[in-house]
């Protein structure tokens, strides 16, 4: 069972890449819903401590890497509204 906690975790991981490519690559954050991001980082924090309170490394590992990634979009998202503001 832990092989297909693996590879959820995988595939999970390849989850916001596409997004942090836009973000990164070509300076595009339209259509990016700052309020998903941040419930979903959130929601992700929850299970993280979950994970962490039931031992479960395969969940520990998963929503450590989730909040990383997607916790990077929601940080750009936040930077580049910041950056948006300063310029009007």
């Amino acid at each position: 069972m832990d092989l297909i906690g693996w590879l959820g975790v995988c595939i999970g991981v390849v989850v916001p890449l596409p997004q942090l490519y836009n973000i990164f690559k070509h300076n595009k954050i339209n259509g990016v819903s700052m309020g998903t991001y941040s419930l979903l980082v959130m929601a992700m924090a929850c299970y993280l401590v979950h994970a962490i309170n039931i031992g479960d490394a395969v969940f520990v590992v998963a929503q450590s890497i989730n909040i990383l990634t997607n916790g990077l979009v929601l940080f750009m998202l936040i930077k580049n509204r910041n950056d948006r503001s300063r310029q009007s």
